[in-house]
């Protein structure tokens, strides 16, 4: 599917370059900027590397800080626990690295865990989902303790909330979190709600919507929950449903870029985004192509802080 897709990729790479830098991983760097004619050609970094797919998100580096200094963890990326042919993906973040292009320091945690299974709040909490992180494909050798104690060294937190319900049917993933919920601010979480009892996603996305309606803040107040719409169902040539979600947004330097879809709720899901981000310009990103391959914008990129990219 690249000719359908390759439009959906130029838009995110040029929108994005209008507000910050992009690194662009690519086969042919002459190739790639030739299509970024309305890009910002200063704000274009361009590295040639092998790659099975374009899931940014999971198998790109996640940065943390140190004393105040930026530290690249390079996971082990696995292909979503062995469904998919991974060996170039996880090597792409060491590559930059060797490449001189990632100049902050580099460290392999040896843990299989994708980014876009976590979500922060920025200030000590991590929300994610059991059927994600405790993949007997990930990492087996782990108890749900074990596992959540890894996570609160590696990335200095406080607590994790752990959901055990909620899934989308066409999802590869195993319950990504950032198809599910996402933190727009550190008491306000974002999230997917099906209000059609006839919809094969009604039991789990409610189970899901009562376990967030449980979780506290840090302080132990209640989250302020924005269910987002559901988009009207999306189905491959085949029939097979497509995992099309608006938690899937991406927030970027100035803007939060929304997936869409060409279906009616598109309209209300900018409208709330832009709500939740008021000093942000919202801006719709058509996806519709993306979720013929099972994922969707914020899957597609991953964000390095200031002092990580050459």
């Amino acid at each position: 599917m690249l000719d359908e897709v390759l439009p959906c990729f130029v838009e995110i790479a040029e929108t994005i370059s209008r507000f910050e830098k992009v690194l662009i991983v690519c086969q042919n760097a002459a190739e790639t900027n030739a299509l970024l004619q309305n890009a910002v050609q200063e704000h274009l970094v361009f590295a040639e590397i092998p790659s099975n797919d374009t899931w940014a998100r999971d198998h790109g580096g996640i940065t943390v800080f140190e004393n105040e200094k930026p530290v690249v963890l390079d996971f082990q990326f696995t292909g979503w626990g062995l469904k998919f042919p991974a060996n170039h993906d996880n090597r792409i973040t060491r590559t930059l690295w060797e490449k001189s292009l990632l100049q902050a320091e580099h460290r392999y945690p040896g843990l299989a865990l994708e980014g876009g299974g976590i979500e922060s709040d920025g200030q000590g909490t991590l929300l994610t989902t059991a059927e994600c992180l405790l993949s007997p494909n990930r990492n087996p050798h782990l108890s749900k303790a074990q596992t959540e104690e890894q996570l609160r060294e590696l990335f200095g937190l406080d607590r994790v909330l752990w959901l055990h319900h909620g899934a989308l049917a066409g999802d590869d993933t195993d319950a990504h979190i950032d198809t599910l919920a996402r933190f727009c601010a550190p008491d306000t979480i974002a999230y997917v709600r099906c209000p059609d009892p006839k919809d094969e996603h009604y039991p789990t996305l409610l189970a899901m919507e009562q376990e967030l309606q449980a979780f506290h803040t840090a302080d132990g107040k209640p989250y302020r929950l924005v269910p987002l719409p559901w988009p009207e169902a999306c189905h491959a040539e085949d029939g097979h449903r497509l995992p099309a979600t608006y938690a899937n947004f991406l927030i970027i330097n100035g803007a939060v870029l929304v997936p869409t879809y060409r279906v009616p709720q598109d309209a209300d899901a900018l409208r709330i985004i832009a709500e939740l981000f008021p000093g942000r310009k919202t801006i719709g990103i058509d996806c519709r192509a993306l979720i013929e391959q099972h994922g969707s914008l914020h899957c597609l990129t991953m964000q390095y802080p200031v002092g990580v990219v050459a």
